[in-house]
């Protein structure tokens, strides 16, 4: 394995190496059986997809969230929006009032309304219908980007596109006039992700222009010339001890505010052309690629055989990945490109409208 180091100020990297089988210790987890949910939709399944399993929740998971009363999301390609609260599976689409073919990213702001990105522009639903915001409203580019709706610690709602990010006035909304206006301090970017870390200051993942943080008053970038390595940026986290880490073309990244650290295959993680990140409330880093999914315990001292496990579609998760998310009690979901899986500790097991869930 290697692991390589790169400074802001131009140190040189560090090499070690090291060869050994991967393992997990990741403990086996179970969950109460749960009975079937009551399946709710406003036009027949064969209908939006006749090629697909219509047993699955979907067949293209592309974006998951948990709201404050506990339900959980799921934005799909052709499936509309599917909302699982125990006892039903509903789904949302065109006679519901929401149009869109893809749902990219979805939050909830703090008077309980949800948001989703779509490749349509952004739908917010009050819990009885979906607004739709475009063109008109100010958004002059509508497809949005992956997990790029932000709702930070003051309220205000941020959106990712592929030109750029724009920002919510709900004043200019109630009056009726254009509400969202492109954030003028960023350049024209294609945005691969926004979060907030824990300072409270917002971090712009880009495909294009590297990385960029804004703190309330600046803008930093993050790109190949400050040595990031890359100019592309994909999924972007924050771990415990405050580190930031985002997956690169060629692997992840972490920046612990100084030092860029960089790992890629030859330390240990599965796939090519990597995508998202998660990192679990343990700690546990999961790192979704083209071919696998790689579970990272970072606790090791590198190098160590036990670091990196990487499973691919032998251990039951399709290999394309699109969605990962960690609800409020633990459990960890995947969206792949053959449904909506868990993993048990040892192996990933599909998740259908029937269960289990």
């Amino acid at each position: 394995m290697a692991l390589r180091k790169l400074f802001l100020f131009g140190f040189l990297a560090i090499f070690t190496s090291c060869n050994g089988q991967v393992k997990t210790n990741t403990p086996k987890t179970t969950s109460a059986a749960r009975p079937s949910p009551t399946v709710i939709r406003s036009v027949k399944a064969a209908a939006l997809a006749p090629d697909y399993d219509t047993t699955l929740v979907s067949q293209y998971i592309r974006s998951i969230f948990q709201d404050s009363k506990g339900n959980l999301w799921f934005g799909t390609l052709g499936d509309g929006v599917a909302r699982y609260d125990v006892k039903t599976l509903t789904y949302f689409s065109g006679p519901d009032g929401f149009y869109s073919n893809s749902v990219f990213a979805i939050n909830e702001d703090k008077t309980g309304n949800l948001w989703f990105g779509t490749d349509q522009g952004v739908y917010r639903y009050d819990g009885k219908t979906f607004r739709k915001y475009a063109e008109k409203d100010g958004l002059k580019h509508i497809d949005i980007s992956r997990k790029s709706i932000l709702v930070d610690k003051w309220g205000a709602i941020w959106v990712g596109t592929h030109h750029g990010v724009y920002q919510y006035d709900p004043v200019a909304d109630s009056k009726g006039r254009p509400c969202f206006s492109l954030f003028s301090l960023l350049p024209t970017l294609n945005v691969a992700g926004i979060m907030e870390d824990r300072s409270g200051n917002i971090w712009i993942a880009s495909s294009d222009k590297g990385v960029f943080r804004y703190d309330g008053k600046t803008i930093v970038n993050f790109n190949a010339k400050e040595e990031l390595s890359e100019n592309y940026a994909g999924g972007i986290a924050q771990d415990k001890a405050g580190n930031m880490w985002f997956t690169m073309k060629n692997g992840i990244c972490k920046f612990d505010g100084k030092t860029f650290t960089e790992y890629t295959p030859k330390d240990g993680l599965g796939g090519t052309e990597f995508w998202g990140i998660l990192i679990e409330q343990s700690g546990i880093i999961w790192i979704t690629a083209r071919g696998s999914t790689t579970r990272f315990d970072p606790s090791f001292s590198l190098p160590n055989p036990f670091a990196f496990t990487v499973y691919t579609p032998a251990n039951g998760l399709n290999c394309c990945v699109q969605s990962m998310y960690q609800d409020k009690s633990g459990n960890v979901w995947w969206g792949a490109g053959s449904g909506l899986f868990r993993f048990n500790g040892i192996r990933f097991y599909q998740v259908k409208q029937k269960g289990p869930w």
